[in-house]
C-alpha cells in the first residue's frame, strides 16, 4: 500500500515536471543558455551519488535522505538529452562535438564507478543516437562502439561478479539456484499466467526480489496475462512512431533530436528490462518505463515524455501571436 502511494505521488510530481519542462523548452534561445548549467548539474548529481550512494542490488546508485530513496541517475537522463541536443544544435563544430563526447564519457564513467552498468548502457545508446542523428557520420558511431567493447572487456576483467551474470545468460535454468535465479522464476511463473493471467495479487513472482521493478514484465505476464503485458510493451514502442510523425515538422533540430532520443531511450530501457528478465539479454537491472515501482524512474519518464511533446508543433501553436487580417480595399 505504501508503494502505491509513492507511485501516485511520483506520478503527480512527474506530471507537474512535464508541464514545467514543456514551458521551459518553448524558447530555443533559453535552451542553449542553460546548457552549461544543466551539464554541471548533471555531473554534480552523479558526483554526489558516488560520494553518498547506498548500494542496492549491487549498484551504488541510490541516495537515502530521511528514509526516502532517490536515484539521481534517473534525472540525469533528462539532463543528458537536453545537453546533447542543445550542444549539437547550437553549433555543429568540433568544439561542440568534443564537449558532448567529454560530458558523455564522464557520465558513463561515473555510472561504471557506481556499478550501474544498465544505466551506463542506456546512456551510451543515447549518445550514439544523438551523435548519429546530428552528424550522420557512421564512422564516429563505429569508433564509439569499438571503444565501448574495449571498455567492457576491461570492466569484465576487474569486476568478475559482472562476468558471472554473463555466465548465466541463456542458461538460467542451469544456474537457477545462483545467478540465474530471477530469470528462471520469471520464465516459470510468467508461463503459468497464460494469456489472461492468474489475477492481480495472486501470483508467486511477487515473492522474488525486484519483482516490481527489474522483473515487472514477468509479474505482468503472470498476474494480468501475456496479452496485456504485450500491449504495455507495444505502447512504449508506439512512442517511436508518434515521434517519427511529429519530428518532421519540428521548429528546429533541437526538438527533432531531443524527441527522437527521448523516445529511443525509453524504448531501449524497456527492451533491456523485458529481454533481461526473460533471459534473452543479460539482466541489467533497469526499470520498465511508467510501469516499474520507483518514484525517481516515474518522474524521469514524465520528463523524457516532455521532450517528445515539445517537438509537436501543435504544442506551442496557441502561444503564437495572432496576425491581424488586412482588409482588401
Amino acid at each position: 500500500l505504501k508503494q502505491t502511494y509513492v507511485q501516485i505521488a511520483a506520478m503527480a510530481v512527474g506530471m507537474i515536471g512535464f508541464c514545467l519542462l514543456i514551458r521551459f523548452l518553448e524558447n530555443p534561445d533559453r535552451v542553449n543558455k542553460w546548457r552549461i548549467v544543466i551539464m554541471i548539474l548533471a555531473l554534480g548529481l552523479l558526483g554526489l551519488n558516488i560520494v553518498l550512494g547506498t548500494v542496492k542490488g549491487g549498484a551504488a546508485n541510490w541516495i537515502v535522505i530521511g528514509g526516502v530513496s532517490v536515484q539521481p541517475s534517473e534525472f540525469v537522463k533528462i539532463c543528458f538529452i537536453f545537453v546533447g541536443a542543445a550542444a549539437l544544435d547550437y553549433l555543429q563544430t568540433k568544439k561542440s562535438l568534443i564537449e558532448f563526447i567529454v560530458f558523455s564519457a564522464m557520465c558513463v564513467g561515473a555510472l561504471f564507478i557506481m556499478s550501474d552498468l544498465g544505466t551506463a548502457l542506456i546512456f551510451f545508446g543515447t549518445f550514439l543516437m544523438i551523435s548519429f542523428m546530428r552528424s550522420g557520420d557512421l564512422k564516429t558511431v563505429i569508433l564509439a562502439v569499438a571503444a565501448a567493447v574495449f571498455g567492457s572487456v576491461i570492466v569484465l576483467r576487474f569486476k568478475p561478479y559482472i562476468a558471472e551474470r554473463f555466465e548465466a545468460w541463456r542458461h538460467c535454468f542451469e544456474f537457477q539456484q545462483t545467478t540465474g535465479y530471477q530469470q528462471a522464476r520469471v520464465l516459470t511463473y510468467a508461463a503459468s499466467g497464460g494469456l489472461i493471467g492468474v489475477g492481480l495479487g495472486n501470483g508467486c513472482l511477487k515473492y522474488v526480489a525486484a519483482s516490481e521493478s527489474d522483473l515487472v514484465f514477468g509479474l505482468m505476464c503472470e498476474e494480468i496475462g501475456l496479452i496485456m503485458a504485450v500491449i504495455v510493451a507495444l505502447s512504449i514502442l508506439l512512442l517511436i512512431f508518434y515521434t517519427r510523425a511529429i519530428t518532421t515538422r519540428s521548429r528546429s533540430t533541437f526538438y527533432s533530436v531531443s524527441a527522437c532520443c527521448a523516445a529511443g531511450l525509453l524504448l531501449l530501457q524497456g527492451a533491456l528490462n523485458i529481454f533481461g528478465a526473460t533471459d534473452i539479454l543479460p539482466l541489467t537491472g533497469v526499470t520498465l518505463p511508467f510501469v516499474s515501482a520507483g518514484g525517481s524512474s516515474m518522474m524521469a519518464c514524465w520528463g523524457l515524455l516532455a521532450f517528445i511533446k515539445a517537438a509537436d508543433e501543435r504544442t506551442y501553436a496557441l502561444r503564437k501571436p495572432k496576425q491581424k487580417k488586412v482588409k482588401a480595399v
